[in-house]
């Protein structure tokens, strides 16, 4: 079996795609990861929907002895403070995201369509139901990143021609960023961008239901 992509690298990448000054929501799981790939100099102004705007990365496990029960994130993940950060009620932060205030969101996914759509809101394995501000953000960003996995457990395209789970926003995804590829979702399908290293566009669309078109500047994936 070749080798993939661990969920930090797949953070890495998905961080590359951060500009200078741009504000970033980040979803529960992979994306978390992203701020500790910010390279010295970049300034990323994150957001939570919980209420707090431009913190820095998560607490270690080494830096867990100086948490802040006040400092969370969404995913109830304590938080470093940064100067200038601030903190507000969840109506103005939803605020934020459905006025078009956030540049990026980066977000987990179960299921994305060769057309963008994404549901990752839940599952039918999931016995609580729990929509939180995925809809939301999803919707309301600019742009929005999926980090996940390529397939499932049992190997099963995670990349659909349609999402059979219930949808969390239709045409939403701009980019995906998977253990073994990077995908842009553009007008006329799925533009295969990035593989991980050893592999080729035959395997990568081996393990993806939809059609994958390749970019004519294809190349493996750089961390």
């Amino acid at each position: 079996m070749k080798a993939r992509l661990d969920r930090e690298a797949i953070a890495l990448r998905a961080a590359k795609e951060l500009q200078d000054g741009w504000v970033v929501n980040l979803g529960v799981g992979i994306p978390t990861l992203a701020p500790k790939y910010i390279p010295e100099g970049k300034t990323i102004i994150f957001h939570t929907e919980n209420g707090a705007l431009g913190f820095g990365p998560p607490l270690s496990e080494g830096e867990l002895e100086h948490k802040d029960y006040n400092l969370i994130n969404a995913g109830a993940q304590f938080i470093t403070p940064r100067p200038g950060m601030s903190f507000f009620d969840h109506a103005t932060s939803f605020g934020m995201i459905r006025g078009g205030h956030l540049d990026v969101t980066i977000l987990g996914a179960f299921q994305v369509s060769k057309r963008g759509d994404l549901a990752n809101w839940t599952s039918p394995e999931r016995t609580v139901q729990i929509i939180g501000g995925s809809m939301d953000l999803a919707a309301g960003a600019k742009r929005v990143i999926v980090t996940m996995e390529h397939t499932t457990k049992d190997d099963k395209p995670k990349i659909l021609n349609k999402c059979t789970y219930p949808l969390t926003c239709k045409e939403c995804v701009n980019l995906i960023v998977t253990d073994i590829a990077v995908i842009e979702v553009t007008k006329d399908g799925l533009l295969l961008k990035e593989v991980a290293p050893g592999w080729t566009v035959a395997e990568v669309q081996a393990l993806t239901e939809a059609e994958l078109l390749v970019a004519s500047d294809f190349k493996e994936i750089e961390l």
